[in-house]
């Protein structure tokens, strides 16, 4: 059996978790089970959320070790789910090295939703979520809209390759304003509630739940670091709704939080 080309595999199969929101302690299992469903029983991982390494002795006493960078991160629980359900059924189906390199690509290349259903459901979202803290109707209307906005931009600044802090940024930014504007057109509406149930759709829930699961699993590292993630995430929203309200509370004299 090649072993290079099984821990290419293993190594692919854990960077497609890491890219779609895996925990590292995923990744590590999952490329682990490969090796040894290819008789491979004396590999060993480290995976933190941009690195990969593994590595493992052949039977003439080579070590051969491979390391990948991961750049591109996203949510996708069901291409995890794919790659899970794909290591824990090699051995059982007899999977060829071909077939599962062929399978690992075509789940790597799974694009799900367009971009029309992503503004939707963040519509939604946004709208749903200022119900469940408290809004009433027009509450709902705006955020749904600010929801549709927040999206565009996120995507208009992804194809710019923004980097993340800035994106959030800007989402803040454009909730706060929005918010703030309608409240001088509209009354009775919550400004606060609109705001919160808004920038729910830049809150780093996966990687905060991630962050708690790799401390839990001992993975240190990776846990320290997820959180720093989600909290320059939190100081970015911080940030962008934090100026548009000091703005207008400079112009106004006032808010209507």
């Amino acid at each position: 059996m090649d072993m290079s080309r099984i821990i290419h595999i293993a190594c692919e199969a854990g960077k497609i978790i890491l890219e779609n929101g895996g925990e590292t302690y995923r990744a590590e299992e999952t490329m682990t089970r490969i090796c040894s469903a290819y008789d491979i029983n004396n590999s060993e991982s480290y995976v933190t959320p941009t690195l990969i390494m593994i590595s493992a002795t052949n039977n003439y006493g080579q070590i051969i070790s491979l390391i990948r960078r991961v750049k591109n991160r996203k949510i996708d629980l069901y291409k995890i789910t794919l790659v899970n359900d794909l290591s824990r059924t090699i051995k059982i189906n007899g999977i060829t090295l071909e077939k599962i390199e062929l399978k690992l690509r075509d789940i790597k290349e799974i694009k799900r939703y367009n971009n029309l259903m992503n503004i939707l459901a963040s519509c939604l979202a946004a709208g749903f979520f200022t119900l469940v803290f408290g809004g009433n109707y027009l509450d709902f209307i705006i955020s749904f809209v600010i929801g549709a906005i927040i999206k565009l931009v996120i995507i208009f600044l992804s194809r710019l390759n923004a980097g993340d802090f800035f994106i959030n940024i800007v989402g803040g930014a454009i909730s706060a304003s929005i918010a703030l504007i309608s409240s001088y057109f509209i009354s009775n509406i919550h400004v606060n509630t609109i705001l919160i149930g808004s920038i729910m759709l830049l809150v780093p829930g996966i990687t905060i739940v991630n962050a708690i699961r790799d401390t839990i699993s001992g993975d240190l590292i990776s846990g320290m670091s997820r959180t720093l993630e989600a909290f320059i995430v939190a100081v970015a929203i911080a940030i962008g709704s934090g100026i548009i309200i000091k703005i207008w509370f400079s112009i106004f004299g006032t808010t209507v939080l």
